[in-house]
């Protein structure tokens, strides 16, 4: 038998992490807490009055499916199984409860494979890549001048727009309507004018551009009230403005949960980006003051700073996964809404003592958009089974396009160009070749995506220690394409002694996210493996690093169309990926050594060697 040599350089061996985790994490978030997430926005519907009847959502479970995997595919039906919820309904008058489970709706469930069988074919559901909610920086050339602006977006919501004029005004936006001068905007939301002078005292400090009191200029309120009756006019121009309709009217608009929410993502990212301190909780997901405040400051600073630059839209900080639990949770939002609606009409026709659950609850508009979201989204494709590759593939796959992301038609050279926040998250090379070119791309081989749908890489850390060589740890550390800005990462070609120590004194490094050389003392990580950058397609060619990009674009497409060998052999030259890729269930491997006996085109039996027989069916 010949035995493979292997000749790499890099000293640790770190393992590919699971190939389609993307799709089965995200499936396991939706049901420990997605579901619960939707119930908790609901939770407890009311009658009209509200004086009358309420009920409540208190958990939910899924029963055993009907049908088994092998039997929905060769019967043409969806593997599923019903989803019940426990309701508890209660009578405000009489003080009476009522519980029961109640049936919502059959759920199509994802397989050991990350794949959903739906009317006896196999699908996938894939991941869509998206504008990040939280803030965005951007800035305009006007006569001559840098002039920034500012997006609060939020997962649910009016978008807040901050622009500044050449005048020094810095207004606002409310879902793109007429323009409100901040100062205005600040006393509608209760801050009073001298509060409003001392919150800026720092950052407008520049003589020639005051921002704030140039805003004040053009500020006509004279009161907390009139400040909310003129914001009122501007959004909606043509309705009668009360200072009580006006107030409830803007604390619908960002403090109402149910109108307003910045989501889990966007308070992290404003977090994050306006350097705030604000916990995470579903009470602190809606607009706050201070928010509003501190984007503006940033503004003023980025007014007042010579070469600053806006935040990078394409950068991967600015752009996150939605996978498919979240694809499914945001159709079962619409699904939930409509047997809310339904739910509150039944309320206020039936008669309230004889009333139970069940009535109320009519489980066909959940059916209906899991029916729809599954049979003909954009997004649920059947599954590419022309070899294991294209498969594992299909489910790494990542797309601009689709509800709530870009048209092809409209989609520019930026969006569609290889980033340098790609490195080690996305695969620069994969990528089809027609319309939908840098639209679809793959992650890259050690890529996960974290909580917040951000795609993370893993490094090594690299110890520094006074008067020795710097050594490579085997501590692993998953970085999102923002923290590894902070750090100076070298390359996995880096030479090493066999003390895993770096060799040379001066490396090629990432040095803030930018191409540098610097000192080997200076590094904080490095790079897990030399294939970390690109895809699992792509790791598949043998050095792919001589060839052409575009000839290695072809390479790494042209794998997912190979017909599987009768007569399988090895390659000659082989980069260790293959193994991997084996490992992940798409191929049918034996369990046990023995000898084929049987072969048609259902089962594969084997004579197993220690006695008795295997039947593995295809």
């Amino acid at each position: 038998m010949i035995e493979r040599k292997q000749f790499k350089t890099f000293p640790i061996t770190v393992p590919l992490p699971p190939l389609v985790e993307l799709q089965t994490d995200s499936w396991k978030w939706l049901f420990e807490e997605g579901i619960q997430e939707l119930f908790d926005e609901i939770n407890p519907i009311s009658d009209f009055t509200g004086k009358a009847l309420e009920l409540e959502f208190v958990s939910y479970a899924l029963d055993e499916p009907k049908y088994t995997e092998e039997e929905a595919v060769s019967k043409n039906l969806t593997y599923k199984a019903p989803l019940k919820a426990h309701v508890v309904l209660r009578n405000k008058i009489t003080k009476q409860t009522k519980e029961a489970d109640v049936f919502l709706g059959d759920f199509p469930l994802q397989t050991d494979r990350g794949t959903f069988i739906v009317n006896g074919i196999e699908r996938v559901v894939i991941s869509q890549i998206v504008r990040s909610y939280g803030v965005l920086f951007t800035s305009e050339e006007v006569a001559g001048r840098q002039l920034f602006g500012g997006k609060i977006i939020p997962s649910r919501g009016a978008w807040l727009e901050f622009e500044t004029s050449n005048r020094d005004i810095i207004a606002v936006k409310v879902d793109r309507k007429r323009k409100i001068p901040v100062t205005t905007f600040l006393r509608a939301l209760g801050m009073e004018p001298d509060a409003i002078r001392a919150a800026f005292a720092d950052v407008d400090s520049n003589s020639d551009h005051k921002y704030i009191e140039t805003s004040f200029g053009r500020d006509t309120a004279q009161s907390r009230d009139e400040a909310m009756i003129e914001v009122y006019k501007r959004i909606r121009p043509g309705d009668l403005a009360t200072a009580e309709s006006a107030q409830t009217f803007l604390e619908n608009l960002f403090f109402n949960g149910k109108r307003y929410n910045l989501g889990k993502v966007g308070r992290y990212k404003l977090n994050q980006r306006l350097d705030i301190d604000i916990k995470n909780t579903p009470e602190n997901h809606v607009l706050r003051l201070e928010d509003v405040v501190a984007v503006i400051r940033e503004i003023i600073r980025l007014n007042n700073t010579p070469g600053a630059l806006p935040d990078d839209v394409d950068h991967l900080k600015n752009r996150r996964i939605r996978a498919v639990g979240e694809l499914i949770q945001s159709r079962l939002r619409i699904g939930l809404a409509r047997v809310e609606r339904i739910v509150k009409d039944r309320m206020s026709v039936l008669e309230a003592e004889e009333i139970t659950p069940g009535q109320l609850i009519n489980s066909r508009p959940v059916a209906a958009v899991l029916q729809e979201f599954f049979a003909s989204s954009q997004l649920s494709q059947f599954m590419n089974q022309t070899n294991p590759l294209a498969a594992i593939e299909h489910m790494r796959c990542i797309t601009a396009v689709g509800p709530g992301g870009l048209a092809r038609e409209r989609a520019g050279f930026e969006v569609r160009d290889v980033h340098p926040s790609h490195y080690g998250r996305i695969c620069p090379i994969e990528t089809p070749e027609g319309p939908n070119i840098g639209l679809v791309s793959y992650l890259s081989s050690y890529a996960r995506v974290n909580e917040f749908g951000f795609i993370e890489t893993p490094y090594l850390k690299v110890e520094q220690k006074e008067g020795q060589k710097p050594r490579i740890s085997d501590e692993l550390v998953y970085l999102d394409a923002g923290d590894e800005e902070k750090f100076v990462i070298a390359p996995a070609s880096t030479q090493f002694n066999n003390k895993n120590e770096i060799d040379e004194e001066t490396i090629a490094v990432r040095k803030f996210g930018e191409p540098d050389m610097d000192k080997a003392t200076r590094v904080d990580f490095i790079d897990v493996s030399a294939r970390q950058t690109v895809s699992i397609s792509t790791a598949l060619i043998p050095f792919v690093e001589h060839d052409e990009a575009a000839r290695a674009n072809m390479g790494a497409n042209m794998q997912k169309q190979a017909v599987p060998l009768i007569r399988p052999q090895t390659p000659v030259v082989g980069t260790g990926m293959a193994t991997a890729i084996q490992q992940v269930g798409q191929l049918i491997t034996a369990t046990a050594p023995g000898t084929v006996t049987k072969v048609d085109a259902n089962t594969i039996v084997v004579q197993l060697d220690k006695g008795g027989e295997q039947v593995y069916k295809l």
